[in-house]
């Protein structure tokens, strides 16, 4: 199936049983460099008929939009019901581990290249080393992306909390990093938002945040939506799981 630009300027097109087509417009460098704000992103999805549908569309390069792209690097081992699997193998249907509701079936994976030259005034990833928060902890060394949050267990709290994962960085096991050269990130989403077991350590699946479409434009919205084929509204993300720390606080 090809979708031929729509009335929003997106540029997709998509082909089921996997497998992605590969326009020359549409090479993630040449989005990045299109001066419209714009990058490459790529999803597959679970329809509704339980098949398989993958493609590449070009929308704005914004920190919503990359959040649902970039949160763990190419080889992290997420935990499924079958045992661990690279981020990279992972194919809507398969049952991802929870902490919360135990299997729960993946329904979308969304992912991005980030380029070298695109991180000249900041460091965009996050190493955190091995066993960093105990035996395990992470196991082997766990390369996260901006989009990335990891669960903090509060002691004596009745919930536990959600922080970006630069948050946690102490310039010694947990450090920035700037890629030196093309890497591959990723995200997933299940039906309801969750936590999952990521190479050892605890971390949310994706959610654009409560609310997230009041901070949008009728057109910018559409984009985003766009990016998920398979819910039809924003209500659909449903609520989070756990709290999390703002960035501002994080920063602070």
């Amino acid at each position: 199936m090809v979708y031929t630009p729509s009335a929003t300027g997106l540029d997709r097109v998509a082909r089921s049983g996997g497998g992605f087509a590969d326009p020359a417009p549409l090479t993630p460098r040449n989005a990045v460099r299109m001066g419209l704000g714009r990058r490459v992103y790529e999803m597959s999805w679970l329809r509704r008929d339980g098949a398989v549908e993958t493609a590449r569309q070009s929308a704005p390069n914004l920190p919503l939009f990359q959040s649902a792209f970039s949160a763990f690097a190419r080889g992290t081992l997420i935990a499924t019901s079958s045992g661990p699997v690279a981020v990279e193998d992972l194919t809507p249907g398969m049952r991802l581990l929870t902490e919360e509701r135990g299997p729960s079936p993946l329904l979308w994976v969304g992912s991005m290249t980030l380029l070298p030259d695109e991180t000249r005034d900041d460091a965009p990833l996050t190493r955190i080393m091995a066993d960093a928060f105990g035996i395990g902890r992470p196991m082997p060394d766990l390369l996260a992306g901006p989009g990335a949050r990891l669960m903090q267990r509060l002691s004596g709290a009745t919930e536990n909390l959600l922080r970006p994962v630069q948050s946690f960085r102490d310039g010694t096991s947990v450090i920035a990093l700037r890629p030196p050269s093309p890497v591959r990130l990723y995200h997933v989403l299940l039906h309801r938002h969750a936590t999952i077991n990521v190479g050892g350590l605890i971390a949310e699946t994706f959610h654009p945040g409560p609310g997230f479409e009041a901070t949008l434009s009728y057109e910018m919205r559409a984009q985003f939506m766009a990016l998920f084929p398979h819910l039809r509204r924003p209500a659909d993300f449903g609520s989070l799981v756990h709290p999390r720390q703002t960035r501002d606080a994080a920063h602070a």
